[in-house]
């Protein structure tokens, strides 16, 4: 699934593309994308909207219009947004096509079809959001101790909790693994009995995770792809994720996997506490 920083990535790329462009034509070809609303109802309420802003809360692509109308894309599992001029992309198991006004077009497309597209008035978005997720990890009034509030008295291994998007928006397998590796901690350990101490290093570890997630411009394991086609370069920089039996960077342990909250867990056991 894309997580923060390949949905941060998505956006980087499309901002530029689609401020100031207007929709000239919307087709959405599968209705699952938009269920239980109607996707042609979708699409004639978005032909015709002018883009003024592209944002992002945890995976969530946020698609603001001067109607104040926002569009509210999740990617789920395999969704990926890709921009075009004259149709230049083609690809498989397109979902929908949005034409803009200056003959370029963005191409949705969906292997697993587990992507939502949802429209929403402007005054709507922020209930919506704040009953889904909880802290944005990368804003800048994200600390340590408020980290240590959301995880006080949870009983759940601290990998499970840094997967509960009410706790963290944003983070998800990959990313999880990666920040408890920089952390040092056991992703196993129960979340409510970390010390400061090391809920700081979780703080810490989270964002240079995602601070290199998105500097490489987030990681292509099968279908994700930035918005002009391009493959993530991040899954050359894993130090756990998916390199079981491997040797640890830091100590040389050999990695282990283990599942956690009904995850697969990459952790070094030598130096995760």
């Amino acid at each position: 699934m894309p997580e923060l920083p390949e949905v941060e990535t998505v956006r980087t790329g499309l901002e530029p593309k689609l401020v100031g462009r207007r929709f000239e034509d919307v087709e959405i070809l599968d209705s699952r994308l938009t269920r239980p609303t109607d996707p042609a109802e979708v699409a004639a309420e978005l032909t015709g909207e002018r883009v003024a802003a592209v944002g992002r809360r945890g995976k969530y692509l946020i698609v603001r219009f001067e109607s104040c109308l926002v569009l509210l894309i999740h990617l789920r599992m395999t969704g990926t947004l890709t921009h075009s001029h004259n149709g230049a992309v083609a690809a498989s198991h397109v979902r929908a096509v949005v034409r803009l006004d200056d003959g370029s077009d963005v191409t949705y497309r969906d292997v697993r079809r587990f992507g939502t597209w949802l429209v929403l008035s402007a005054d709507e978005l922020d209930s919506y959001l704040a009953a889904r997720l909880g802290l944005e990890p990368l804003e800048r009034g994200f600390s340590a101790s408020e980290l240590t509030e959301r995880l006080a008295r949870r009983r759940a291994p601290i990998k499970a909790a840094l997967l509960d998007q009410r706790t963290l928006a944003g983070v998800g397998n990959i990313y999880a693994d990666e920040a408890l590796w920089r952390a040092q901690i056991d992703p196993r350990r129960a979340a409510g009995e970390l010390d400061a101490g090391e809920t700081r290093a979780v703080h810490r570890g989270i964002r240079r995770a995602l601070e290199a997630g998105i500097a490489r411009q987030g990681a292509t394991l099968r279908d994700y792809r930035t918005s002009d086609g391009a493959a993530g370069a991040m899954q050359d920089e894993f130090k756990v994720y998916g390199r079981g039996g491997e040797p640890c960077s830091r100590c040389g342990t050999p990695i282990e996997k283990t599942r956690v909250g009904g995850r697969g867990t990459w952790f070094c056991p030598g130096c995760q506490r």
